[in-house]
Protein backbone atom coordinates (compact mmCIF):
# COMPACT_ATOMS: atom_id res chain seq x y z
CA UNK A 1 0.00 0.00 0.00
CA UNK A 2 1.33 3.35 -0.93
CA UNK A 3 0.30 6.21 1.15
CA UNK A 4 -0.34 9.24 -0.96
CA UNK A 5 0.60 12.51 0.52
CA UNK A 6 -1.52 16.01 -0.44
CA UNK A 7 0.17 19.22 -0.57
CA UNK A 8 -0.93 21.80 2.23
CA UNK A 9 -3.43 24.03 1.46
CA UNK A 10 -2.66 27.14 -0.54
CA UNK A 11 -3.04 30.17 1.35
CA UNK A 12 -5.38 32.92 -0.61
CA UNK A 13 -3.35 36.24 -1.73
CA UNK A 14 -3.55 38.95 1.10
CA UNK A 15 -5.95 41.05 -1.30
CA UNK A 16 -8.33 38.44 -0.78
CA UNK A 17 -8.98 37.86 2.68
CA UNK A 18 -9.20 41.78 3.04
CA UNK A 19 -12.04 41.82 0.44
CA UNK A 20 -13.69 39.13 1.67
CA UNK A 21 -13.56 39.25 4.88
CA UNK A 22 -15.29 43.08 5.72
CA UNK A 23 -17.56 41.73 2.96
CA UNK A 24 -18.78 38.70 5.35
CA UNK A 25 -18.83 41.14 7.84
CA UNK A 26 -21.03 44.22 6.17
CA UNK A 27 -23.30 42.96 4.06
CA UNK A 28 -25.42 41.05 6.99
CA UNK A 29 -25.23 44.52 8.95
CA UNK A 30 -26.48 46.26 6.00
CA UNK A 31 -28.92 44.09 5.57
CA UNK A 32 -30.31 44.33 9.53
CA UNK A 33 -30.24 48.06 9.27
CA UNK A 34 -32.42 47.99 6.05
CA UNK A 35 -34.63 45.70 7.95
CA UNK A 36 -34.78 47.35 10.98
CA UNK A 37 -35.72 50.59 8.66
CA UNK A 38 -38.12 49.64 6.33
CA UNK A 39 -39.98 47.42 9.68
CA UNK A 40 -39.88 50.85 11.62
CA UNK A 41 -41.64 52.44 8.54
CA UNK A 42 -44.46 50.14 8.30
CA UNK A 43 -45.15 50.37 11.57
CA UNK A 44 -45.53 54.26 11.86
CA UNK A 45 -48.12 53.39 8.48
CA UNK A 46 -50.29 51.21 10.68
CA UNK A 47 -50.24 53.38 13.78
CA UNK A 48 -51.89 56.42 11.33
CA UNK A 49 -54.34 54.12 9.55
CA UNK A 50 -55.42 52.56 12.87
CA UNK A 51 -55.72 56.18 14.61
CA UNK A 52 -57.10 57.53 11.73
CA UNK A 53 -61.15 59.08 12.68
CA UNK A 54 -62.17 59.86 9.45
CA UNK A 55 -62.50 58.54 5.71
CA UNK A 56 -58.30 58.61 4.40
CA UNK A 57 -59.01 59.37 0.83
CA UNK A 58 -57.07 56.57 -0.72
CA UNK A 59 -58.31 53.06 -1.94
CA UNK A 60 -58.08 49.96 1.00
CA UNK A 61 -55.64 47.75 0.36
CA UNK A 62 -56.34 44.27 -1.42
CA UNK A 63 -56.51 42.42 1.40
CA UNK A 64 -59.51 44.76 3.42
CA UNK A 65 -61.04 44.88 -0.33
CA UNK A 66 -61.04 40.91 0.05
CA UNK A 67 -61.94 40.03 3.82
CA UNK A 68 -64.58 43.07 3.48
CA UNK A 69 -65.82 41.76 0.23
CA UNK A 70 -66.11 45.50 -1.22
CA UNK A 71 -64.45 45.23 -5.28
CA UNK A 72 -64.76 48.48 -5.57
CA UNK A 73 -64.45 49.07 -9.56
CA UNK A 74 -61.75 49.79 -11.62
CA UNK A 75 -61.86 53.32 -12.83
CA UNK A 76 -63.63 54.61 -9.57
CA UNK A 77 -62.88 58.46 -8.19
CA UNK A 78 -63.63 60.04 -5.27
CA UNK A 79 -62.03 56.74 -3.22
CA UNK A 80 -61.97 56.37 0.37
CA UNK A 81 -62.01 54.57 3.19
CA UNK A 82 -61.90 53.78 7.43
CA UNK A 83 -61.37 50.52 9.05
CA UNK A 84 -62.70 50.13 12.93
CA UNK A 85 -62.24 47.61 15.10
CA UNK A 86 -63.49 46.12 18.75
CA UNK A 87 -63.62 43.05 19.85
CA UNK A 88 -66.77 42.29 18.68
CA UNK A 89 -66.90 43.89 15.70
CA UNK A 90 -64.49 45.01 12.51
CA UNK A 91 -66.15 47.51 10.42
CA UNK A 92 -64.86 49.21 6.71
CA UNK A 93 -66.77 52.16 5.76
CA UNK A 94 -65.72 52.79 1.88
CA UNK A 95 -67.09 55.44 -0.50
CA UNK A 96 -66.57 55.53 -4.16
CA UNK A 97 -67.78 57.21 -7.44
CA UNK A 98 -67.91 55.21 -10.24
CA UNK A 99 -69.99 55.24 -13.80
CA UNK A 100 -73.57 53.50 -14.27
CA UNK A 101 -72.15 50.24 -15.65
CA UNK A 102 -69.63 50.55 -12.62
CA UNK A 103 -72.52 50.65 -10.02
CA UNK A 104 -74.08 47.40 -12.24
CA UNK A 105 -70.88 45.72 -12.06
CA UNK A 106 -70.10 46.26 -8.14
CA UNK A 107 -73.60 45.34 -6.99
CA UNK A 108 -73.40 42.35 -9.05
CA UNK A 109 -70.15 41.62 -7.18
CA UNK A 110 -71.94 42.09 -3.95
CA UNK A 111 -74.90 39.87 -4.65
CA UNK A 112 -77.44 42.08 -5.60
CA UNK A 113 -78.87 44.51 -8.29
CA UNK A 114 -79.61 47.91 -9.17
CA UNK A 115 -83.60 46.77 -9.28
CA UNK A 116 -82.85 45.65 -5.09
CA UNK A 117 -81.99 49.10 -4.28
CA UNK A 118 -84.86 50.91 -2.17
CA UNK A 119 -85.79 54.66 -4.16
CA UNK A 120 -85.80 57.35 -1.11
CA UNK A 121 -83.43 54.81 1.43
CA UNK A 122 -80.57 55.41 3.09
CA UNK A 123 -79.35 52.17 4.74
CA UNK A 124 -76.27 53.56 6.51
CA UNK A 125 -77.78 54.51 10.23
CA UNK A 126 -77.39 57.48 11.53
CA UNK A 127 -74.67 56.01 14.35
CA UNK A 128 -72.05 55.13 11.50
CA UNK A 129 -72.47 57.90 9.74
CA UNK A 130 -71.43 60.06 12.89
CA UNK A 131 -68.09 57.68 12.59
CA UNK A 132 -67.43 58.67 9.44
CA UNK A 133 -68.40 62.09 9.26
CA UNK A 134 -71.01 61.22 6.49
CA UNK A 135 -74.51 63.24 6.02
CA UNK A 136 -76.73 62.18 3.90
CA UNK A 137 -79.27 65.70 3.78
CA UNK A 138 -83.01 65.22 2.68
CA UNK A 139 -84.27 65.17 -0.90
CA UNK A 140 -80.79 63.62 -2.67
CA UNK A 141 -81.43 61.02 -4.57
CA UNK A 142 -80.54 58.76 -2.46
CA UNK A 143 -81.36 54.42 -2.99
CA UNK A 144 -80.35 52.04 -0.62
CA UNK A 145 -80.39 48.08 0.31
CA UNK A 146 -78.94 46.50 3.50
CA UNK A 147 -77.37 42.75 2.82
CA UNK A 148 -77.55 40.57 5.72
CA UNK A 149 -74.90 37.51 5.14
CA UNK A 150 -74.42 34.14 7.04
CA UNK A 151 -71.58 32.82 8.77
CA UNK A 152 -68.56 34.32 8.43
CA UNK A 153 -69.40 37.19 6.10
CA UNK A 154 -69.65 40.46 5.76
CA UNK A 155 -72.63 42.21 6.19
CA UNK A 156 -73.27 45.68 3.67
CA UNK A 157 -75.19 48.40 4.17
CA UNK A 158 -75.41 50.09 0.74
CA UNK A 159 -75.95 53.57 -0.01
CA UNK A 160 -76.20 55.10 -3.53
CA UNK A 161 -76.41 58.89 -4.16
CA UNK A 162 -77.80 59.51 -7.62
CA UNK A 163 -77.94 62.61 -7.86
CA UNK A 164 -75.64 62.14 -11.05
CA UNK A 165 -77.44 58.85 -12.38
CA UNK A 166 -74.23 58.63 -14.88
CA UNK A 167 -72.09 58.71 -11.91
CA UNK A 168 -73.69 57.97 -8.88
CA UNK A 169 -71.48 58.05 -5.53
CA UNK A 170 -71.63 54.94 -3.38
CA UNK A 171 -71.38 54.58 0.26
CA UNK A 172 -70.61 51.03 1.62
CA UNK A 173 -70.61 49.84 5.25
CA UNK A 174 -69.04 46.32 5.70
CA UNK A 175 -69.20 44.84 8.62
CA UNK A 176 -67.93 41.34 10.35
CA UNK A 177 -69.39 40.39 14.11
CA UNK A 178 -67.07 37.55 15.83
Amino acid sequence: MSTVRMAPPRKPPRWVQWTVVPLLVLVPIGYVIISAEQSRDGGEEKQKQAAATTITHYWPTRVQRRIYEIPIPGGSTQVGYLETNSWATSTLYVQFQTSAGGLDTFLAQVGTSREALKDGTVTVTAKQQRTVRWAFAAGDDWAGVKLTQHGDKPDHRITVDLKNPNYPMVYVVSTMNF
